[in-house]
């Protein structure tokens, strides 16, 4: 155990451990050991209020860390109800409210982890919670002995020393002890999930292959051992494909998400569901695939229902993965707040939104025409003061605004069909700022001016128009 303490798990004696302790057999053989081997511990139990005497549990395990020497922290909550506000199974809440109380405590604590009894049996039970729910190679390889669970806390480590352990074992060590745990008896009841997997499941697999428990753990290593290797392949796709990330949303790169096989695509898809919902498990291959298909055959809204109230959203060559409530604002957008108008006196600048302005000057120099026509920065402009109002109006699109761009001889077109051909994202249309001239717009920055305020080689003077963010 000495050596699964401090390799799998990296366990070291220097810094305390928070052991997560519920007083029954597993998590009594655990604290148990770990004092055996001399670590810095500190015990905390979690009492879920599921039974009437719960609380006594509580208070055994209290009376226990004190004989023991040990520091304890008791918490509580109330399962039902948490359950009943955030539609989750009473299993699921109460994990949830437990290891929330645990990693806090952790942290306090300056705790180098977390400590918690899960064994063999328990493997092969999350195993078929797994397969039956459908995840995929993730959730087949079951738990690991040492890993980070970002729901909970990035730099301090959920870790499962016995996780190598069978449950015959650990009441065999009980009893050598006399460690005398206390039982649960909610782990009778078949009414949840895992009781039925435990007491119906498993038996009736075992009518098959006597070994199947066995068998079903080893399978959990060798695909933890295929697991890593394509998880490093999946770290080296994800940051080819990762555009821009926030708390609420991420942009991927469509060509290079479409470059890769099918494999990384749903490896990059889970990533990305899983920096926006830590706590999510189970991602369904239903969710997965719905999107996939959606980027081979995007809808006329761009956008689908992906899980967990999260959105996917194709927009150019960039796929969006956010929440249905996100702006997805992009800090490279010049952008106006909605419904405003703002003059841009000859020279001077107007001042949009996040750093943004344009800038307007006079200039007797005229670029020659292969500058003008071959703009290699389209966030300035050229334009022929001799044709402009004084002072420049900068403002965002309305009802029945027309253009003329430049290179299409005069002809005018709809506002809304040229930022349709441009592909300006939709998002960014109703902010994106217009220089206008009285009534007419004479530039829409990062596009080309319009042919009506042209430089021609009858300009005298001209406008330089720049937009530059601070």
């Amino acid at each position: 155990m000495r050596i699964t303490v401090q390799e799998e798990c990296q366990l070291t004696a220097d810094a305390p451990i928070l052991v997560g302790v519920s007083g029954g057999p597993d998590s009594l053989c655990l604290l148990d050991i770990l004092c055996r081997l001399e670590y810095k511990v500190k015990v905390a139990h979690f009492d879920h209020g599921l039974r009437p005497d719960s609380s006594q549990d509580a208070e055994k395990v209290r009376l226990r860390a004190e004989k023991m020497g040990l520091e304890c922290f008791i918490g509580q909550g109330d399962v039902p109800s948490y359950a009943k506000e955030n539609h989750l199974s009473i299993e699921e809440a109460a994990r949830k409210m437990r290891y929330k109380f645990l990693f806090e405590r952790a942290r306090q604590s300056d705790a180098q982890a977390v400590a918690v009894a899960h064994n063999a049996d328990d493997q092969v039970e999350t195993v078929l919670m797994h397969l039956l729910r459908g995840s995929g190679l993730n959730g087949l390889k079951g738990m690991v002995y040492r890993g980070f669970v970002a729901e909970w806390d990035r730099l301090i480590p959920l870790v499962r020393p016995l996780l190598g352990v069978w449950r015959s074992e650990i009441l065999a060590y009980c009893q050598e002890h006399a460690l005398d745990p206390l039982f649960d008896p909610t782990n009778q009841e078949t009414v949840y999930f895992r009781n039925r997997l435990r007491h119906e499941l498993i038996p009736y697999l075992e009518s098959y292959n006597p070994q199947a428990r066995p068998v079903l753990w080893r399978m959990t290593r060798s695909l933890a051992a295929d697991q890593e290797a394509l998880e490093a392949l999946a770290q080296q796709a994800w940051a080819a494909c990762v555009v821009h990330k926030e708390e609420d949303f991420i942009s991927l790169s469509l060509p290079a998400l479409a470059n890769l096989n099918l494999s990384l695509q749903r490896r990059v898809l889970r990533k990305a569901i899983d920096h926006l919902r830590p706590g999510i498990r189970d991602i369904d291959f239903i969710s997965i695939e719905r999107a996939l298909e959606f980027l081979k055959a995007p809808t006329s809204t761009h956008q689908v229902d992906l899980v967990d109230n999260l959105r996917l959203y194709l927009e150019r060559e960039q796929v969006f993965i956010s929440e249905w409530s996100s702006t997805l604002r992009e800090e490279t957008w010049p952008q106006l707040a909605p419904g405003s108008a703002i003059p841009l006196p000859l020279p001077g600048t107007a001042v949009l939104c996040e750093g943004w302005r344009i800038e307007g000057e006079f200039s007797d120099f005229i670029p020659p025409a292969d500058k003008l026509f071959h703009n290699t920065n389209a966030y300035q402009a050229w334009l022929d003061a001799g044709k402009l109002a004084d002072p420049l109006t900068v403002r965002g699109r309305r009802p029945g605004d027309r253009f003329q761009p430049l290179g299409m001889e005069g002809h005018s077109q709809k506002l809304s069909d040229f930022m349709v051909n441009a592909q300006l994202p939709g998002r960014a249309r109703a902010g994106w700022p217009l220089v206008c001239s009285g009534n007419q717009i004479a530039w829409i920055p990062g596009f080309q001016p319009s042919f009506a305020f042209r430089v021609t080689d009858k300009t005298l003077q001209v406008v330089y128009l720049t937009v530059i963010q601070e």
